[in-house]
């Protein structure tokens, strides 16, 4: 089976798909005390049409951001394009596929696979299919919930070791 990865931490891969990632910290970005309240239901930040205009630009995912209990959110809209480096992009599978330190979600579309798209433990890999498969001018929106733990007594900050969009020919 074909497949094509692209890595979404470099600028030229992102530029195949015309994504650029944002970041922003806490669990709520720009709300007091970074939206951490007692029994709240939802971050809207997951949400696929969450406005995150104003979030920084991030050009590296990898790059450690905090010390201590740390919420953050990374973002990025990718399109799909006709081909990616020489292979046919309609009918594909498409995955996302990350290593997130410690605590991630993976939120597709404004959707979780609870199956899939939770990621628990210190650098675990994780891999998530887009619903719908790939198909050319496509729009998904990834959003990715990272924390560090563990949670009573955290260290080191939170980062992305890798994240890749992969294509897989099903013929």
């Amino acid at each position: 089976m074909p497949r094509v990865a692209l890595d979404l931490n470099k600028a030229e891969d992102r530029a195949k798909v015309k994504g650029q990632w944002k970041v922003a910290m806490g669990l709520v970005p720009g709300e007091a005390n970074e939206g951490l309240t007692a029994q709240m239901l939802a971050s809207p930040a997951r949400l696929a049409d969450y406005d995150d205009s104003a979030w920084d630009v991030c050009n590296n995912v990898r790059e450690s951001l905090s010390v201590g209990f740390t919420f953050a959110w990374y973002r990025i809209t990718v399109e799909l394009p006709e081909r990616v480096d020489g292979m046919e992009v309609s009918g594909s599978r498409l995955f996302f596929e990350t290593n997130i330190d410690n605590y991630g979600e993976m939120w597709i579309d404004g959707e979780i696979d609870r199956a899939t798209g939770v990621i628990t433990g210190i650098n675990s890999q994780q891999r998530v299919e887009i619903p719908g498969g790939a198909e050319p001018g496509a729009k998904h929106v990834i959003a990715c919930l990272v924390l560090n733990g563990p949670l009573a007594a955290p260290r080191g900050g939170i980062f992305m070791r890798y994240a890749t969009l992969a294509f897989e020919s099903q013929g």
